[in-house]
């Protein structure tokens, strides 16, 4: 049976002047036309394919890779408008539709958005919404804290980021523990902070205790070898100037110094740190 919207492993089964036919083995072929086959593909061989329908609703394989498969999340960009709905770029000859409903604010043409996408019931078509919280749940975790994930941004709110964890679940990235750039659509890696007791999850974008000072103190070292030896940041320099060139909390910036300066690999001079 086909997956639609995902990779399958199917057999070549014949040859015609339009392309490869392949099957399952249960009696389902699809075509893979011509400008997708590759010279060292013969009949008999397994291959993997993404599969999905064309407009006219006819299964269609292909070896170009998707930005997003079925049941996944990705931030994807608004070809066109109409008034049906919007119609997203994903890496295949086809758009991926996004019907009105399915809008958690009105779509612009050339404007990113983080969508899912999933099979509709009724139309048996790929479609994508951006009403994320209907398809993200916190009810079974398979995640614990300390844990590193993947995140990928889908809105801000007057406390952070709100994130999509590994896939799968919703997370929050507090404003104030931020120290780099965060949009929405941008993918990182990140770290459980904590979990709450109604399964609520808070994400930091850096590790806790020393591993996290290992990283500052790296940090560091990274940046006095690219710029000279120098690093015009002291104890008493501000909290945005560390933040501004080093990405990190002045709470962690001193506690790394430290480490270094106990290791005899910096020196602490009045203006600035030089390299040992």
């Amino acid at each position: 049976m086909f997956k639609i919207g995902d990779y399958n492993k199917l057999k070549i089964d014949r040859n015609t002047s339009v392309g490869f036919y392949l099957t399952d083995g249960e009696g389902n072929d699809v075509l893979l036309p011509n400008k997708y086959i590759k010279d060292e593909y013969n009949i008999g061989d397994d291959i993997t394919v993404f599969l999905y329908k064309d407009y006219d609703q006819r299964w269609i394989a292909t070896t170009l890779t998707p930005w997003i498969k079925i049941n996944e999340f990705a931030s994807l960009r608004v070809r066109s408008v109409t008034d049906k709905g919007a119609f997203l770029e994903c890496g295949l000859e086809k758009d991926i539709f996004v019907p009105h409903r399915e809008q958690s604010i009105k779509m612009q043409e050339g404007f990113r958005y983080v969508v899912y996408l999933y099979e509709d019931n009724q139309t048996n078509r790929l479609v994508a919404s951006s009403k994320i919280n209907k398809f993200v749940n916190n009810e079974q975790l398979d995640i614990s804290p300390g844990d590193q994930v993947d995140l990928l941004i889908f809105e801000t709110t007057p406390l952070g980021f709100n994130a999509i964890i590994n896939q799968k679940y919703k997370g929050l990235i507090y404003h104030d523990e931020t120290f780099q750039e965060v949009k929405v659509g941008t993918k990182m890696k990140g770290f459980i902070k904590s979990i709450r007791e109604d399964n609520t999850i808070d994400v930091s974008l850096h590790p806790k205790g020393i591993k996290r000072l290992e990283e500052g103190a790296e940090t560091i070292l990274s940046y006095l070898k690219k710029h000279q030896g120098i690093l015009h940041l002291t104890d008493n320099s501000k909290p945005e100037e560390i933040v501004s060139l080093l990405k990190m909390s002045k709470k962690n910036f001193k506690k790394s110094i430290g480490i270094l300066y106990k290791q005899k690999l910096i020196a602490l001079n009045e203006k600035n740190i030089s390299l040992l």
